[in-house]
């Protein structure tokens, strides 16, 4: 009986120290997003850096009748344009406030975090996830999906 216990003890705490294990990776995942609305919110160049070199980035376009429309770029071209969407931005104090923020494990120590983004001076809110994973010690954006409403974007799907 003292064997069956001791047996039983010794999985629970690998049961146990699993789930403290799962529980510290996703919080620091959610560390990590909340450094990055933070980067993003006060345009700091780090931002650029908390991407994976080769993210799927897709900003999902809401049409005026409803109708999504995905328009995929690489990480180069979306850095590119969020600096210099960065300049209009920060003249016009504009920021995301992030809502029902939630991290769920998707497999190979990749993490989901999703939420609605409010742009500064709206009413509505808009569905965006990433999915982030440590490479190399550091965490990174290994897909982001950000709604929009701005249509220019239409202008770059395919």
């Amino acid at each position: 009986m003292k064997k069956l216990l001791s047996i039983l003890m010794i999985f629970g705490l690998f049961i146990f120290s699993g789930v403290k294990a799962f529980a510290d990776d996703s919080q620091e995942a959610l560390k990590f997003f909340n450094s990055y609305v933070n980067a993003a919110n006060t345009y700091s160049p780090t931002i650029a850096g908390m991407y994976s070199p080769n993210a799927k980035i897709i900003r999902q376009v809401v049409k005026p009748d409803g109708q999504l429309v995905n328009v995929n770029t690489d990480t180069a071209t979306y850095i590119k344009q969020m600096k210099l969407g960065q300049a209009g931005a920060k003249l016009r104090h504009y920021k995301n406030n992030y809502t029902n923020v939630s991290v769920t494990p998707v497999g190979n120590g990749a993490y989901k975090i999703s939420s609605l983004r409010q742009p500064s001076g709206e009413t509505y809110k808009l569905k965006t996830y990433m999915i982030v994973k440590k490479v190399n010690g550091k965490w990174q954006i290994t897909e982001e999906m950000m709604q929009t409403k701005v249509q220019t974007f239409l202008k770059y799907a395919k």
